[in-house]
């Protein structure tokens, strides 16, 4: 596939691996994600140990999008953690979510049709790295994680 022009909508043509598998799609207008249903032939109980939830499509993405795998915020505030992850322009297999249960939450079994995880489409912008003897000043400076504070 040839790269996007940065104006041209993004186009991931796809298959469906299975005739039960969903399109990936948002639930309002304003959201950013497209949600991935789980494509199952049984149900699959999520525990402490990841388990791959397959999708039931593949898809191409053009050169110059980036396509990331993220949890869904319902799920993971019942303890129920989706893997990130970025689906390269160059993968063909089916499209999986990894799913794994946080110790001390509710058991989940996950159905065929059941929203998973969600999908975010962006554009990649190539990067050039540069080597310089410093890095100027900020307010922040060095402060890591949560030093912006937690609110």
């Amino acid at each position: 596939m040839s790269p996007t022009a940065p104006d041209d909508p993004i186009v991931l043509d796809f298959v469906r691996l299975r005739p039960t598998a969903r399109i990936p799609s948002r639930q309002t207008t304003g959201a950013t994600g497209y949600d991935l249903h789980a494509c199952l032939d049984a149900p699959i109980e999520v525990g402490e140990l990841p388990v791959r939830i397959p999708c039931g499509i593949a898809f191409a993405a053009p050169e110059g999008a980036d396509v990331q795998v993220r949890p869904r915020s319902g799920l993971s505030a019942r303890g129920v953690m989706a893997v990130l992850g970025t689906i390269d322009a160059d993968y063909r297999g089916e499209l999986m979510v990894t799913l794994y249960r946080l110790p001390g939450a509710d058991p989940l079994t996950v159905n065929d049709g059941d929203r998973v995880a969600q999908l975010v489409i962006a554009r990649a912008v190539p990067a050039t790295w540069r080597e310089v003897a410093s890095l100027d000043d900020t307010a922040r400076g060095a402060g890591g994680h949560g030093s912006t504070g937690l609110g």
